[in-house]
C-alpha cells in the first residue's frame, strides 16, 4: 500500500469526505492537488498536509463548466507532473421532492456528480495508459442502490456512478488503469448537515448499522489508500459499501 511519489488530484477537497481522503493520501506519501471552489478551505488544508511534512497544492476551480475540463487537467499535472490518482469526490444534494425538482436543479445535479467525473477522468487516461498504471475512485452512495426521501436526482446520479465505474473499468483496466467508486454511509459533511442537526433521526441511522454508529472520516482512510495503492491491483469495477453494516441488515 506504498504510493509515495505519486500524483493525485481529488475534487471537492474543500471540505468533507474529499478533503479527508486528500489528507489521507499525503500522509502515505503522495504528492495531492486538492481542488474546490473555495480557495481559503484549500489553503488551509493544504497548509495542514504541508505541516507533517507533505506535499500539496491547492486548485480553486469550478468544475461545473465542462467545456472547462482539459484546461483543468492541465492545471492539476502543472505543478507535481502527470496525475496517477483521482478521486471524484466533488458532488451536490439539493434535497428536493420530486415535485419541487426544476430542470436547472436537474441538470446541475446530474452534471457535477455524474458528467464531469467522466470527462475529468478521460483527459488523465492518456497519460495513465502511457504509465501502464492508474487510479480512478468515484463516490458513489447509499442512494446509488436504495430510495431516500427527497433524493430523486441525486439518487439517480448516485445510481449513474455505480455502472459508469463498472464501464470505466472495461474500457481503460486493460491499460492498467483500475476504477472503483466507494459508497459511504452516513458521514459528517455538508451534504449530510441536515441529517446531522436532527438527533433522533441520527441515532435511527446509527441503529440501522451492523456496528452501531455513524461514520467518522477518519474510516475512509484506509480504503481510500488501499484503492489508491499497488495492493488493489486485482480490484476493478467494485462499487464498495463503507457503511458500517448499513446495507447488510
Amino acid at each position: 500500500m506504498i504510493i509515495a511519489g505519486k500524483v493525485a488530484l481529488v475534487t471537492g477537497a474543500s471540505s468533507g469526505i474529499g478533503q479527508r481522503q486528500a489528507l489521507a493520501l499525503a500522509q502515505v506519501g503522495a504528492s495531492v492537488v486538492l481542488l474546490g471552489r473555495r480557495k481559503e478551505r484549500l489553503d488551509s488544508a493544504v497548509a495542514e498536509i504541508e505541516a507533517f511534512g507533505g506535499k500539496a497544492t491547492p486548485l480553486a476551480v469550478d468544475l461545473s463548466d465542462r467545456e472547462q475540463l482539459p484546461e483543468v487537467a492541465k492545471l492539476a499535472a502543472d505543478k507535481f507532473g502527470s496525475i496517477d490518482i483521482l478521486i471524484n469526490a466533488a458532488g451536490v444534494n439539493f434535497r428536493q421532492p420530486a415535485e419541487e425538482i426544476t430542470l436547472e436543479s436537474w441538470d446541475i445535479t446530474l452534471n457535477l456528480n455524474l458528467a464531469v467525473p467522466f470527462f475529468l477522468a478521460r483527459e488523465f487516461v492518456p497519460a495513465m495508459k502511457a504509465e501502464g498504471w492508474g487510479r480512478i475512485i468515484n463516490i458513489a452512495s447509499l442512494q446509488s442502490s436504495r430510495a431516500f426521501p427527497n433524493g430523486l436526482a441525486y439518487g439517480a446520479s448516485k445510481a449513474g456512478i455505480s455502472q459508469m465505474t463498472r464501464a470505466m473499468a472495461e474500457a481503460w483496466s486493460r491499460h492498467g488503469i483500475t476504477c472503483n467508486a466507494i459508497a459511504p454511509g452516513f458521514f459528517p459533511t455538508e451534504l449530510t448537515a441536515p441529517v446531522y442537526e436532527n438527533p433522533e433521526l441520527l441515532g435511527m441511522l446509527a441503529a440501522q448499522t451492523a456496528i452501531g454508529r455513524n461514520g467518522e472520516l477518519s474510516d475512509l482512510d484506509g480504503l481510500t489508500v488501499f484503492l489508491a495503492s499497488p495492493a488493489s491491483g486485482y480490484i476493478t469495477g467494485q462499487v464498495i459499501h463503507l457503511d458500517g453494516g448499513f446495507t447488510a441488515k
